[in-house]
């Protein structure tokens, strides 16, 4: 009796303990993820905004259980991408998600695309609608994001009462991958198209510099722990000719040769953490 009594009184002086670690186990109601990427150009939609130079990026993301979630997201910038001087990219980043399925999730958001050091007026906003599926190992996602008129979307010149002009921008896309089993490899599909305003912009630089236009990228991830390596081809149907017109802006170095929307080769390093 008296052993059964001691046990009791272990089970007893244990159960406390056992209630304070499952407490301090308890999932956390709120997420924290972020990245950081090196990448050989920084292709935004298609058109490099690093000169077709080397950029350093990262972004940071807070997600509740509720779906709700805000982030931020930064790169340097160089030449066309360069928004009136800016040499940086921050984007503000705010959204939902919601689950419809297990295997379906509807992402509402906005990006509020901010470039420091720049010109005046070269912030702009762009709500955002992502439906995402899974089925087996492919994910595919459509979206479409509308940037309603604002200054630094317009093609302001130096024309009278040309300043305080606005213009808006739509985007649609599609993406696919497909997890390859028994691999660390995920093939990936992009295809894009933008329609909004064309020109210079503000600032010698536009979201939609042809007014309408597609881009597309075939790539390939290779994971490794927290690590991922990419290699994707991209490119957009922005022929010679249209380049030619948003010339000298429109090339590496701003010498007005070549373009900075046709086809190459980008391969990235990601560190998840």
């Amino acid at each position: 009796m008296k052993t059964i009594a001691t046990f009791a009184a272990l089970l007893a002086g244990f159960a406390p303990l056992s209630a304070a670690y499952a407490q301090e186990e308890a999932p956390s109601a709120v997420t924290i993820a972020g990245s950081a990427t090196i990448a050989s150009d920084y292709r935004f939609r298609g058109v490099s905004q690093s000169d077709k130079e080397m950029a350093v990026q990262g972004g940071l993301t807070l997600s509740h259980e509720s779906g709700v979630y805000v982030g931020t997201w930064a790169s340097n910038l160089a030449g066309w991408g360069a928004f009136g001087g800016g040499n940086m990219e921050l984007d503000l980043i705010g959204g939902y998600k919601a689950k419809l399925s297990d295997s379906t999730t509807l992402d509402v958001g906005l990006t509020w695309y901010m470039y420091p050091g720049g010109a005046d007026d070269t912030d702009f906003a762009e709500p955002y609608v992502k439906l995402s599926g899974t089925t087996g190992p492919a994910t595919l996602t459509a979206g479409v994001a509308y940037a309603p008129k604002q200054y630094a979307l317009a093609n302001v010149s130096n024309a009278p009462n040309s300043h305080g002009q606005k213009d808006d921008n739509l985007y649609l896309w599609g993406d696919g991958a497909l997890a390859i089993a028994g691999t660390p490899l995920t093939a990936k599909a992009h295809i894009g198209y933008s329609d909004g305003n064309p020109g210079l912009g503000p600032n010698g630089t536009s979201v939609a510099p042809t007014g309408t236009y597609w881009d597309w990228s075939l790539g390939m991830d290779a994971t490794w722990r927290n690590l991922t390596f990419n290699v994707s081809y991209v490119d957009t149907d922005i022929t010679s000719a249209e380049a030619a017109r948003l010339q000298p802006n429109f090339s590496k170095g701003q010498d007005g040769r070549g373009s900075i929307a046709d086809a190459a080769v980008i391969a990235s390093l990601t560190a998840a953490f």
